[in-house]
């Protein structure tokens, strides 16, 4: 791609998103990027929200546009930017997921034990950069808020970053649930920078609010809506329980080369710089034409769990404000047990519970500033805005049961 010719992607949410330089476009080019269209945004939302089929490549576009969007404000307004750091904070956003791997959060740390998606993302960036004789290290020091204009890396990272706010639109617009509608455009407009810090203007408080709010009802309503959170939880049940039929002897084969290295060696990769190949290969297509295949394995334990996940015959799902009653735990044990005729070692695939929780803004993690007409600056939840402080800054804990209804 020469300089100066432009790429133009038609995205169903913002319209057109423009790729007018090169080396945008040699990283959006590269087969590692490219494998982000094999993977879902949602993991297994789509099972509650049917049209929630998009990819990691749809929502990593929409964060470069909005990043694209809020460079240029900023720049309107006076900050300094200069065009190789606007290149840098655009291919920083553009592979800050690169390291997801397939069903993203569902898996994270079950085929890789204690690596986590950011960790991998930064591998896989400094073997981009050595691919194209370093030009990537800016992007890689804002990335890793090493750069001296820590609003770059703001940007990226935190709790008012383009990456939150392409999430909650995009994932509001494919499931259709209106309350994760936020401002963006607005709180773009808004942004400002001061001291090298990312802040708000004071006007644009109340968008920030409605983001907030946005936020949290989307985890609840969505992110951990029963059926989703049940039905990655079988998810992760079906690799467990793969996982300790491999460790036992038991024959259990993938159907695709890649993901039975990782099956087969999962107690013994610890660092993935030596598999960075093998992982840009894997995607959800490994793993669910996997779990197709063990539906008719041997073990009965594994052959009902992926039963169960094929068909959509779910775990039942139980939220409660308080601790599982452990009587009726083992009551329902004990009738899982007979019902399936497995041992009671066995059962703890079938009935199990967990607690989900949710801080929609936490003030110890990255602030998010207000500034003022005078100049001063103050955290939001010390604004005088009753709804921020007293409600949005506390954690809210659900504890959940997961269990075989037959």
């Amino acid at each position: 791609m020469a300089s100066g010719i432009r790429k133009i992607i038609n995205d169903p949410v913002y319209g057109f998103i423009t790729i007018d330089h090169p080396l945008v476009f040699k990283v959006i080019a590269h087969p590692w990027y490219q494998r982000l269209r094999r993977i879902h945004q949602m993991a297994f939302a789509q099972l509650v929200y049917p049209g929630a089929v998009h990819t990691r490549l749809h929502h990593s576009l929409g964060a470069y546009h909005l990043m694209c969007n809020a460079l240029h404000e900023l720049k309107n307004k006076g900050v300094e930017i200069t065009p190789e750091e606007e290149v840098a904070a655009k291919i920083a956003i553009l592979l800050h997921d690169i390291g997801h791997g397939p069903y993203s959060h569902a898996l994270e740390n079950k085929l890789f034990k204690g690596i986590h998606h950011e960790t991998i993302s930064i591998k896989i960036m400094e073997i981009l950069n050595q691919e194209l004789n370093g030009a990537l290290t800016l992007a890689i020091d804002i990335f890793t808020n090493k750069y001296h204009k820590p609003f770059l890396h703001q940007l990226i990272s935190g709790q008012l970053d383009v990456d939150r706010m392409d999430y909650l639109t995009r994932d509001s617009f494919f499931t259709g649930v209106s309350e994760g509608v936020i401002g963006y455009d607005r709180i773009l407009k808004m942004l400002a920078v001061r001291d090298g810090e990312l802040m708000v203007e004071e006007k644009g408080v109340y968008s920030i609010e409605k983001f907030l709010v946005s936020r949290r009802l989307m985890y609840w309503q969505v992110y951990l809506h029963k059926t989703v959170l049940g039905a990655e939880k079988l998810l992760v049940k079906v690799i467990e329980r793969a996982q300790e039929l491999i460790t036992r002897g038991i024959a259990v084969s993938s159907t695709s080369p890649v993901f039975d290295f990782f099956l087969q060696h999962h107690d013994q990769v610890t660092s993935i710089e030596d598999h960075l190949e093998r992982f840009c290969l894997l995607d959800d297509y490994d793993v669910l034409s996997t779990i197709k295949n063990w539906m008719f394995h041997q073990d009965k334990v594994l052959s009902k769990l992926c039963h169960c996940l094929v068909t959509r015959r779910l775990l039942k799902v139980k939220i409660s404000a308080t601790p599982p009653d452990e009587a009726w735990m083992e009551e329902q044990r004990n009738r899982i047990c007979r019902s399936l005729e497995i041992e009671s070692r066995d059962c703890h695939y079938f009935l199990f519970s967990g607690i989900a929780e949710n801080t929609t803004y936490d003030p110890r993690e990255e602030k998010i500033n207000i500034l003022f007409k005078d100049g001063t600056a103050r955290d939001i939840s010390r604004v005088d805005n009753a709804l921020i402080h007293q409600t949005l800054a506390s954690p809210v804990k659900k504890y959940y049961i997961c269990y075989l209804n037959l």
